[in-house]
């Protein structure tokens, strides 16, 4: 008898109607690696800013970092809805990533003008795989990056807006 945890994770085929789903899949592992690279440095500038600023950039990176967490649930799930793996390594997974890390302190401004132009990188490739998705036939996939791609805007203008000076 087989061991019930001997099963390895493996690809399906998974016929929705989705044309192409390993592009789709590929694009919203894009896009997964993208929110967890943004939802880390995320974290890091909330627990880093200080100034006259502190208490507004600390709720709103907070706010913010809770809500990219839970979305990478969900973007995962939908590349394993799709009958497709996610990457295995934390490596491998954030080397998919647009998104670069900041490797010294920066103004309060500054952490909030780098997160912003970072969310609207995201946001960009969030409409790539809108388009992607459409050509493919998957509503589904369109949806979520449709949903992603309003909470990267509007966060993107948040941060743009407090960081002006």
């Amino acid at each position: 008898m087989k061991s019930v945890l001997a099963e390895k994770p493996q690809e399906h085929d998974v016929n929705t109607g989705v044309g192409d789903p390993k592009a789709v899949a590929d694009g919203l592992s894009d896009v997964l690696a993208d929110t967890y690279r943004i939802l880390i440095k995320t974290h890091i500038v909330h627990w880093n800013v200080e100034g006259p600023m502190f208490y507004a950039v600390h709720n709103l990176t907070e706010t913010q970092y809770e809500e990219l967490f839970a979305a990478t649930d969900v973007i995962a799930e939908r590349i394993r809805a799709l009958g497709h793996l996610t990457q295995m390594s934390s490596a491998a997974l954030l080397s998919e990533s647009v998104i670069k890390d900041v490797s010294s302190p920066q103004s309060a401004g500054g952490m909030c003008q780098n997160l912003a132009e970072d969310h609207n990188k995201i946001a960009k490739r969030l409409h790539d795989l809108i388009a992607a998705a459409g050509d493919a036939g998957d509503p589904v996939t369109e949806d979520l990056a449709t949903a992603r791609s309003a909470f990267h805007e509007k966060a993107a203008w948040m941060l743009r807006s407090i960081s002006k000076s």
